[in-house]
């Protein structure tokens, strides 16, 4: 395998439309995320199947969670030191040998599938998002030209919604014929991700050269605290989606409380990712150029205010589409933030940045699933969705106490 060192942008162009190297990216990112996502949604209902407890699907956000924050430091200075395709190719390569795992227990291949097992491959999954995450969010700014990184980025995150929307529909509609079908799909996902991402033309981004000390490994946080607005912007994400997720409990609503199967939760998971990708498509077209900050907090206020109905919902389309409005004001949040990030951080400190910005999207992700799920165990699943929602109300209102010029921001980038 070996992965270009150089893409020829001597031409920038003017759109990304026609634009190979970016589409060759693009389509990595959908498998890497479709991958996960039907991964996701065949281990939320097998543990759930399992042992029936809505603290095991916490539990498996958690083992997720953790490694991202055991190995942050050393990710982004292994992505800022070696090639970020092969990185990517590796993770996605031991995701699928993961998937090969759980489909031979599936077809009882000598073992049957546990929840102990299940743990152990969230482990593992949870190892590899550590490094995929933040080495793709750096590779970006070294496939396009500055000029497009923008839109680029709008554009990267709709091949996350993209396969957001389709994959666990997908995922669900194979779990009901059988564990091992939709864990084969996501093997094969993962093996051609692999193969695609080594191939992706991207200019070779420039290492320091020092050694791996703490002060290098330290770097990318000594970097986001200097910058407040990015602190603030990366903070907010952080707690106000940790207190609002409720994607861990999507299983117990999917049976107990909106009365579906499979098929439904792979729904419920699914249209989040509608909201965002018609949001992103928006955004590509046109990019928000004028009061980022005040967009970005009226964002993250419709996102409360979605999962409060949707915890209070006990009707199907109303939940489905409160789901949409949720990851459509996601979205917003979503791409002012990673523009802010990408855009005032130099190539040399990329990974070590993006490792940090990975390990709050995981936290308000994996850790999030985690909450939900403890709360939902100890106060029950529709007071612990709408708690989490007027959690992520109140977050909105102190940020834009504790970072007025975030807040006050007119433009991403500051004249």
């Amino acid at each position: 395998m070996h992965a270009p060192d150089s893409a020829p942008l001597s031409d920038p162009p003017v759109s990304l439309r026609h634009f190979r190297p970016f589409w060759w990216f693009w389509l990595t990112r959908v498998l890497l995320t479709s991958g996960f996502q039907v991964m996701s949604v065949a281990i939320g209902w097998q543990v759930y199947a399992l042992t029936g407890s809505a603290f095991d699907l916490g539990i498996v956000g958690l083992l997720q969670f953790v490694p991202r924050i055991l190995l942050v430091l050393v990710v982004g200075t292994v992505a800022d030191r070696l090639h970020r395709q092969r990185i990517v190719a590796l993770s996605m390569t031991v995701q699928a040998a993961s998937a090969a795992l759980l489909a031979m227990g599936a077809l009882h291949w000598g073992f049957s599938t546990t929840r102990e097992l299940i743990f152990a491959i969230a482990v593992v999954i949870g190892i590899c998002r550590a490094f995929d995450m933040p080495t793709m969010q750096a590779l970006l700014p070294s496939v396009v030209p500055p000029t497009l990184l923008a839109p680029a980025i709008a554009a990267a995150a709709s091949a996350n919604e993209a396969a957001t929307i389709l994959a666990p529909a997908a995922g669900g509609f194979l779990y009901a014929l059988g564990a091992e079908f939709t864990y084969a799909l996501v093997m094969t996902m993962f093996l051609l991700g692999a193969a695609l991402v080594v191939r992706v033309p991207a200019r070779r981004h420039i290492s320091s050269g020092k050694a791996m000390t703490l002060e290098a490994l330290m770097a990318g946080v000594h970097f986001i605290r200097s910058r407040r607005d990015i602190l603030g912007a990366m903070s907010l994400d952080l707690f106000a989606v940790l207190l609002g997720g409720a994607t861990a409990l999507l299983p117990v609503y999917a049976g107990e409380i909106l009365h579906t199967g499979p098929w439904g939760l792979g729904l419920l998971r699914s249209a989040p990712a509608v909201g965002a990708l018609a949001m992103s498509a928006w955004l590509m077209r046109h990019p928000i150029q004028h009061r980022v900050g005040r967009i970005m907090f009226i964002a993250v206020a419709v996102f409360g205010l979605a999962t409060i109905v949707f915890g209070l919902s006990s009707w199907f389309p109303l939940s489905l589409a409160a789901l949409v409005v949720l990851g459509a004001s996601d979205m917003i949040s979503v791409v002012i933030r990673s523009t802010l990030v990408q855009l005032e951080t130099p190539d040399e400190m990329r990974g070590r940045v993006s490792a940090v910005n990975s390990l709050f999207i995981g936290a308000s992700n994996q850790l999030g699933e985690f909450e939900s799920g403890m709360t939902a165990h100890w106060l029950g699943t529709v007071p612990a969705v709408v708690l989490g929602g007027v959690g992520t109300l109140a977050v909105a209102g102190l940020w834009m106490r504790w970072f007025p010029s975030l807040a006050r921001r007119d433009r991403l980038i500051q004249d």
